[in-house]
């Protein structure tokens, strides 16, 4: 363990949101990210749908080593003996007795992502609906680590076409949301202490995602704290959420291996850790591309 950066971390997930922020209107995010840090070109794994995408970031090893797809996500609880643990776990390792939440609109991530037995604070509902709970939980648990992730984005592009108007529309309705949860975090006092994040998945082409096409392939992140530095991250992949998460938390981070761990703090977060960003271009094509079912849940 090293010195703990943060008291508190939250990750927000936007499914199918893809770097669609930058055009959307997003004053909530525009004002709670104005001196953090930034892309709308991180790049999401390959290839890009659900599981692939949000089974890298929570556990820091691309699609290639997971294995994880839309097909077979639910098929167990991620296993306890598993060479390359969640986040929640490693948190929980660390953190016998913190508060660790996730709420999931996609329950697949709650099933198949999440250690059974780690004493995680589950909770699923429809997006418009969860936010409230979100809330709620931040004011009475105040937790070390949440998670979110929201779906109604990525089913206005599977329905509406991704860019489309009533697509970008719902990215500002998550935007609301993302206000709400905001304040939440200030209502409890903790926003002094707490790194904020909001990540996509992927984006879309058409009425679609999987491929490698830039729509698809680009996605929203950005960071605020009280040492995050200000401006735009020049480089990063979504897996490198998980590296983030642990190391604002004092979590040492596993070894690098191509075959295993490649998540990476990006520069442009924190001072101290740029300049040592490695390029892992070579491993984004990386085969097999085993999804062919395409994740929506939400009708919009």
């Amino acid at each position: 363990m090293s010195e703990k950066k943060y008291s508190h971390v939250m990750l927000i997930g936007v499914d199918g949101a893809g770097g669609y922020f930058k055009v959307a209107d997003t004053p909530n995010f525009d004002r709670i990210f104005a001196n953090g840090a930034v892309t709308y070109d991180a790049l999401a794994s390959n290839p890009t749908i659900s599981a692939e995408c949000w089974g890298a970031m929570i556990l820091g090893v691309g699609p290639e080593v997971h294995k994880l797809t839309n097909e077979n996500i639910e098929d167990h609880s991620y296993p306890l003996d598993s060479k390359f643990p969640s986040v929640f776990r490693r948190i929980r390792e660390n953190y016998p007795d913190a508060a660790i939440g996730s709420f999931c609109c996609w329950n697949s991530i709650n099933i198949g992502l999440i250690e059974d037995g780690i004493n995680v604070d589950l909770g699923h509902a429809r997006d418009d609906d969860m936010a409230p709970k979100i809330c709620e939980y931040i004011k009475e648990k105040k937790p070390t680590f949440l998670f979110v992730q929201f779906d109604t984005v990525d089913g206005a592009g599977h329905n509406e076409g991704y860019g489309s108007e009533k697509y970008l529309k719902r990215i500002s309705e998550i935007d609301v949301l993302l206000g709400n949860i905001y304040a939440a975090v200030e209502d409890a006092g903790i926003a002094d202490d707490t790194l904020f994040m909001v990540i996509a998945d992927h984006g879309g082409d058409g009425w679609g995602h999987g491929g490698w096409t830039d729509t698809e392939k680009y996605v929203t992140f950005a960071a605020a704290g009280k040492d995050v530095e200000k401006g735009t991250i020049p480089e990063m992949n979504i897996r490198d959420s998980a590296a983030i998460v642990l190391h604002a938390l004092g979590i040492d981070l596993p070894e690098f291996e191509e075959d295993g761990w490649t998540s990476q703090i990006p520069d442009g977060i924190w001072p101290e850790t740029d300049g040592h960003y490695r390029d892992i271009s070579h491993l984004t094509g990386a085969e097999p591309r085993i999804s062919r079912k395409q994740h929506h849940s939400e009708p919009v």
